[in-house]
């Protein structure tokens, strides 16, 4: 008897793999405390892991942003303050058309726990609280940057600050006021709120005020666009506002340039 050969024919599953990427952020403080908390809740959606960095919007501290991209470290979004970032796109280091601002970011003061609480609500509480403070600290990025080139000229004490006030570089200014190393601190309120060891003492007044946008940007040499901007997305989503919120800070919920 002969027997007709059975031909088996094997077929073959196409599976999608779903490739995912380490997204490497780097982020100035504002925008920090936010971020710890947001990045696990994107990676509960998403298969890409987020690495976060952290750096100063300006400056030459070793650690500040200028300084690690010029050192030739790699990122592939970068988040700070709106004014540091346009410089970055001039420059060639982010790409153009891409800039999403996530948050709007307003300053204010603390002191050490127990100490006197000086009223800073208006522009005559905030002077005074400046003159009699027998030490100042703040920040040496953007909102320092306004303090010293804007707002003690326009008021009047620049030289009074030069002998009692210092910029405070590579350190959250909140943790130099709970050592007691300074009486009185300034920097985005973001940036105060979580440090131990100190009380708030509120918002500066209106006139006094300055808001700053903190903004994303995606470098040009990325290897990873699509992630980036899902990453971005998400920040600038109404699922990251009440994070935002806790953290002091202001969601824009910007439409978004892609």
């Amino acid at each position: 008897m002969r027997f007709s050969p059975l031909i088996f024919v094997i077929g073959i599953l196409l599976i999608p793999i779903s490739y995912a990427a380490d997204i490497q952020v780097i982020t100035s403080g504002a925008f920090a405390e936010a971020l710890k908390e947001l990045a696990p809740e994107y990676e509960k959606q998403s298969p890409n892991k987020v690495i976060i960095s952290y750096g100063s919007s300006m400056g030459v501290a070793p650690d500040s942003i200028p300084s690690r991209l010029a050192k030739g470290e790699q990122f592939d979004v970068l988040i700070l303050a709106a004014p540091a970032l346009e410089g970055f796109i001039k420059s060639g280091v982010l790409q153009p058309g891409v800039r999403v601002d996530l948050v709007a970011s307003v300053m204010g003061g603390v002191v050490r726990v127990g100490a006197p609480k000086p009223d800073i609500s208006t522009m005559a509480g905030l002077k005074s609280a400046l003159l009699n403070a027998k030490s100042i600290a703040y920040s040496a990025s953007a909102s320092g940057v306004y303090l010293s080139t804007e707002l003690f000229p326009k008021m009047g004490i620049s030289e009074q600050m030069d002998r009692t006030a210092r910029k405070i570089y590579s350190e959250r200014v909140a943790s130099v006021v709970a050592r007691g190393d300074a009486d009185l601190g300034f920097q985005q309120v973001s940036e105060l709120l979580p440090i131990p060891g100190v009380d708030f003492i509120g918002e500066l007044p209106q006139e006094a005020q300055k808001t700053v946008l903190f903004s994303a940007g995606i470098t040009i040499n990325t290897k990873n666009l699509d992630e980036s901007k899902d990453l971005i997305k998400f920040l600038a989503s109404p699922k990251a506002v009440p994070t935002i919120q806790k953290a002091g800070l202001k969601p824009v919920l910007p439409a978004l340039p892609w």
